[in-house]
């Protein structure tokens, strides 16, 4: 069901999480979550349309990711996670800053990464995302449920044509997850979501019928995940642009910030690298990888039926708002640890004192600034 397909200005009949009992392993969740699923159908609700997000805590803390990894990978499934280095603890935490005084935070105050598979309701269009599609996600959400979220990305210029690699994306993809898994800190969760609106000609029973054959798909057992590279054999690399074009448009940029006249202060460059390795990856698998790596980044995995998977590590936080604040974390002028404190006193020492450094920090740090005025957002 594609909720933009929807009337954004009517609100969906009922928003609800039901919280089951504790039970101490995922096979006894799956047990659980169909039980509830089959007294459902027993007892459908009197609504046209909907959002019923039924959730079981588990006492074992199991990785979002590991669970993921054991699903079968013909299903849309996402993945997101936070920062896990406890330097960052007080910092933006994007999966826990979520709720309201009117919403149970008591899972979410902890929540340490999300996976999901299937799509109770999912959100695409080849246009650029509006207000009107921001209308249509945030229909079918509420802040007393504050666990039913959509998972997603927008196209960073949705004017531009799309290459083959990402025409399964459209301009923006969101979804609610029809089955997902929440790492806790201490426990973990397992949850299912149904959404229907007949209005989308998607009924509850056709949404019941649909989240049980996704269901029957879903694996109890986890494995621990091997958080190692696999070593693929490479048959070949390609770049675009390759080395002699990648130094012209270096040259080319750096004439142009030198010219006087020129309004141009930064370029940063990039390339498509296009690498045929002798076997498939698992993304899922080369996302564990990443996230050893990257302690204090986010990552996150989307994938969308028949497409391919677009997986991430980074430590930007762009931008995040919480009601009417807004703060960015956007890295300009970086620099590599050093392997002892006193070098690292040394690095810090030269990032601080460097004229470049500092100027590519204030151009980026300008330009955010620039873009929140133009959105008519009041800048501390």
């Amino acid at each position: 069901m594609n909720g933009c397909e929807g009337d954004p200005k009517l609100p969906v009949g009922s928003i609800e999480t039901r919280t089951l009992t504790v039970v101490p392993s995922p096979s006894k969740a799956m047990e659980r979550l169909n039980v509830a699923i089959r007294e459902l159908k027993c007892s459908p609700p009197p609504l046209t349309s909907g959002i019923l997000r039924l959730q079981v805590p588990i006492e074992e803390q199991i990785e979002a990711i590991e669970w993921l990894h054991a699903q079968h990978d013909n299903l849309p499934r996402c993945f997101f996670s936070g920062r896990r280095s406890r330097a960052n603890r007080n910092g933006f935490n994007l999966l826990m800053d979520i709720g309201n005084e009117n919403g149970d935070t008591s899972f979410t105050n902890n929540l340490v990464g999300v996976a999901g598979v299937g799509s109770a309701v999912f959100f695409q269009q080849l246009h650029p995302f509006s207000y009107h599609d921001w209308r249509s996600i945030k229909r079918f959400l509420s802040p007393k449920c504050p666990l039913i979220r959509a998972y997603g990305a927008i196209r960073f210029d949705a004017t531009a044509n799309i290459s083959p690699e990402w025409k399964a994306f459209g301009s923006f993809c969101f979804m609610v997850p029809q089955v997902e898994f929440d790492e806790l800190e201490g426990s973990s969760m397992l949850a299912t979501t149904i959404a229907w609106d007949n209005a989308l000609s998607w009924t509850w029973d056709e949404a019941i019928r649909s989240l049980e054959t996704t269901m029957q798909q879903i694996a109890s057992v986890v494995v621990k995940l091997k958080k190692e590279a696999s070593g693929e054999s490479i048959l070949s690399k390609t770049h675009v642009p390759n080395k002699t074009h990648w130094d012209l448009a270096v040259k080319k940029a750096l004439q142009a910030i030198n010219t006087s006249t020129s309004e141009l202060v930064k370029v940063v460059l990039a390339r498509s690298s296009r690498i045929l390795t002798a076997t498939n990856i698992d993304p899922i698998a080369w996302l564990a990888c990443l996230q050893v790596e990257g302690e204090d980044a986010y990552q996150f995995c989307l994938q969308p039926p028949n497409g391919p998977a677009f997986v991430g590590n980074t430590p930007e936080l762009l931008f995040h708002r919480k009601w009417l604040s807004i703060s960015s974390e956007a890295l300009a002028a970086t620099r590599a640890r050093g392997e002892s404190r006193a070098l690292d006193l040394q690095i810090e020492h030269d990032l601080l004192s460097s004229p470049k450094d500092h100027l590519e920090f204030t151009v980026v740090r300008e330009n955010i600034q620039n873009k929140l005025e133009a959105s008519f957002l009041p800048i501390p």
